[in-house]
């Protein structure tokens, strides 16, 4: 009995220790493991940049002369001018602007410079000075996209108003979300641009924006007359109730005995005048707001910041030949040397 009593500890110290045996090789390979994953990524980052510093000065002597050349095209090509137009459109005319920016630069493409000329009242030699247009989302705040993601939220379903996160909605939201937008226009005149704002006012003028103006103006007038029925009630109900006070004042007291020392009060008719007021500055207000409504948005769209009247020099990085070219060649360049050594490799293999 003794004997299997002191054999037990001595097995369960056997075991645990080939338990930590176990673990510690485990731990051994995994260690080993990422040791050659490094091992061959460095290898081939030595192998891609071998063929390069081998073939170092013909990838210098190439890239100065792109950088030449990209410098020399920079200099004799025309200057590229730009200006941006900040709008607010109103009553869905976004979305013809949108159209329209594609257009005209479908026109730009086509080289249509009659249609150009016509569209914005200029000349077809001006016409043919522009280059591109351009629209994306205008400044915003994060107030303004906490307030579009809450009406977002009430424009969809419940169901799934709880799945769609404030996050998700800012990453996948398109440049039509926006209630302001940005409107950049290049030409290789810098005079040019204040002309152009008359071609896009034509743009806000369609058919579907002038009937959604139709309705919410028939809407507003429908909304006020309800309102002002409401305030004739509460006027004709303020003016009973001032006829009751003024009865009730006119007979409040009746003197009995003792040379009229102590009146006797009639009993009160309860009224309404402080609610009545009150509901009255509710429905004067409500008009106010509907007036106010049809002051602010009685255009089609508001121009927040016009075209400058002298655009400035565009610097976009894809029109800097003297960067693209020398990065370009050095990019082809390295790719023919590391595919050719790969299929040297690979022959060789």
């Amino acid at each position: 009995m003794s004997d299997n009593l002191s054999n037990k500890p001595n097995n369960e110290e056997v075991e645990l220790g080939q338990l930590f045996n176990a673990i510690g090789k485990v731990f051994e390979n995994l260690f080993k493991l990422i040791g050659k994953l490094f091992k061959l990524i460095f290898e081939f980052i030595i192998s891609a940049l071998k063929p390069i510093v081998q073939n170092i000065k013909l990838i210098v002597v190439s890239v100065t002369a792109a950088a030449v050349i990209g410098f020399a095209i920079d200099k004799f090509s025309p200057t590229i001018y730009s200006s941006d137009m900040l709008v607010q459109p109103y009553f869905q005319s976004k979305y013809k602007l949108a159209n329209n920016v594609d257009y005209f630069n479908a026109l730009i493409a086509a080289q249509n410079y009659s249609e150009l000329s016509r569209i914005f009242d200029i000349d077809s030699t001006s016409a043919e000075k522009l280059v591109e247009f351009d629209m994306k989302i205008g400044p915003e705040t994060p107030n303004d996209l906490l307030s579009e993601y809450n009406e977002y939220l009430k424009e969809i379903d419940t169901t799934l108003a709880d799945e769609v996160t404030y996050e998700e909605y800012i990453e996948n939201r398109d440049i039509l979300s926006g209630e302001i937008f940005s409107i950049n226009a290049k030409s290789k005149e810098n005079d040019i641009f204040l002309s152009l704002e008359n071609g896009f006012r034509k743009t806000f003028e369609n058919e579907y924006s002038k009937k959604l103006k139709r309705i919410r103006d028939s809407t507003i007038l429908i909304r006020k007359a309800a309102l002002k029925v409401e305030l004739r009630r509460l006027d004709s109900l303020q003016n009973i109730y001032f006829g009751i006070l003024k009865a009730e004042s006119e007979s409040n007291k009746l003197s009995l005995g003792m040379e009229g020392m102590f009146p006797l009060q009639q009993e009160r008719i309860p009224t309404r005048e402080y609610e009545l007021f009150q509901e009255e500055l509710k429905v004067r207000d409500a008009i106010i707001e509907l007036d106010r409504e049809l002051i602010e948005e009685s255009v089609y769209y508001d121009v927040l910041s016009g075209f400058e009247e002298v655009g400035n020099e565009a610097k976009d990085f894809e029109n800097r030949y003297f960067i693209i070219l020398p990065a370009l060649v050095f990019a082809v360049m390295a790719l023919i040397f590391i595919f050719y050594r790969m299929f040297n490799y690979i022959k060789e293999y």
